[in-house]
């Protein structure tokens, strides 16, 4: 898989056992999203901008994504950054969902 098949995808809902992923499917998808990293039941990344609209306008796109997939992240941000954090708390951990949206946080930056 590449990361513009991954961003391609579109989530679905899952909850409960057996819907998460396992922790080599999850490395094995990590790989293909480069400066994110697992911090155990998420997935995260920080960017960096120039200056606060910049950071605004970028919010905003994510939580356009988060809108059109019905998978929502936790977003921290100040002036000239940005941390998106996703996970799936109906499995307590990760799905495949959260590397999707990820992958489509990548494509605002690297279309």
């Amino acid at each position: 898989m590449t990361l513009s098949e991954l961003a391609a995808g579109k989530c679905t809902p899952c909850s409960g056992p057996g819907q998460g992923l396992d922790a080599a499917s999850s490395a094995e998808l990590l790989r293909l999203l480069p400066g994110w990293e697992n911090t155990g039941n998420e997935i995260a990344r920080t960017y960096s901008f120039n200056n606060y609209a910049e950071t605004l306008d970028f919010v905003h796109e994510v939580a356009g994504i988060a809108g059109r997939e019905d998978h929502h992240p936790d977003i921290a941000f100040g002036y000239n950054r940005c941390r998106v954090a996703w996970s799936t708390h109906s499995v307590n951990g990760l799905s495949m969902n959260d590397f999707i949206c990820a992958a489509k946080v990548e494509a605002l930056l690297n279309p």
